[in-house]
């Protein structure tokens, strides 16, 4: 994945459930002392951080711990334990990669592509948050999402749950059951994309917290795209679609990764999000 933003840009569109206490308007107010904190590490968006806490925490002394392992690094959505995504509240456990919001797009492309979609993949899953949108999304579906990292696939189980979904730890399609070859609708998979000399230049909030096999793309990012693309065409059902997240300096190479694989492909942007989506249909 490329650099994901900072754990607290999603913070102002956050709900967050009311606080077991309630912060005044005092200076040595819990709400204060956090915002020091988090602004003493210098966290750009500590106010709304700092609401989030409250809200997750129990206790004061909770909140301050949390407060605490924040300011020492660790993703926000790893401190609270969960993240906004599409609508929904996703359960992020440590080491679980977070699902960044230009990934939405990827989700309205999908359900723009096959608004009537019946089964639906989530591949390189993470935390299912791509799947759990779907499926909200589409209503009654066959959802099935896979990882090679277990930690992801045991986190991505609790968000799918509600939707029915199955999760499988794997090596990409060799995690899914081959009743599926043929009949994916949705094929969705947000692979890593990060060339392989650039991981040491992420956030450390990435870097340092969120699984390689998540981040790295091999020598030019596009190892892992190029894996699922070519063998997508033999899982997609006829009008199926695959969706992959990349950058825009190698969308041209993943397009033509594509078009070489036999789908009718096109690339969708979204310049506010900076998201880049490349979208390939089986024809009939």
């Amino acid at each position: 994945m490329p650099p994901r933003s900072p754990a607290s840009s999603s913070s102002p569109s956050c709900p967050s459930s009311p606080s077991a206490f309630s912060p005044s308007s005092s200076p040595s107010s819990p709400r204060d002392v956090l915002v020091a904190v988090l602004r003493g590490a210098g966290c750009v968006f500590a106010e709304e951080e700092a609401e989030l806490i409250l809200g997750a925490a129990r206790t004061p002394d909770e909140a301050a711990a949390m407060a605490a392992r924040r300011a020492g690094g660790l993703p926000l959505e790893h401190v609270v334990g969960w993240a906004e995504f599409h609508g929904l509240r996703v359960t992020v456990e440590p080491g679980v990669f977070v699902p960044r919001r230009r990934t939405e797009f990827l989700v309205d492309q999908a359900l723009a592509a096959v608004p009537h979609a019946s089964v639906v993949v989530d591949l390189c899953c993470g935390s299912g948050a791509v799947g759990a949108a779907l499926a909200a999304s589409l209503g009654q579906v066959e959802l099935h999402a896979a990882d090679i990292d277990a930690a992801a696939v045991s986190c991505a189980r609790r968000n799918i749950a509600d939707h029915g979904g199955h999760a499988y730890v794997g090596d990409l399609f060799a995690a899914l059951p081959g009743q599926l070859r043929g009949r994916i609708d949705i094929l969705a998979a947000n692979v890593p994309y990060v060339p392989s000399g650039e991981v040491p230049l992420l956030p450390a909030e990435a870097r340092d917290h969120e699984p390689l096999t998540a981040l790295d793309g091999g020598g030019d990012g596009l190892d892992v795209l190029r894996r699922v693309v070519a063998e997508a065409p033999h899982w997609l059902a006829p009008g199926g679609c695959l969706l992959v997240e990349t950058s825009e300096r190698q969308a041209p190479a993943a397009v033509e990764a594509f078009a070489r694989s036999g789908l009718t492909v096109r690339l969708a942007d979204d310049e506010e999000l900076y998201a880049h989506v490349v979208v390939g249909t089986r024809v009939r």
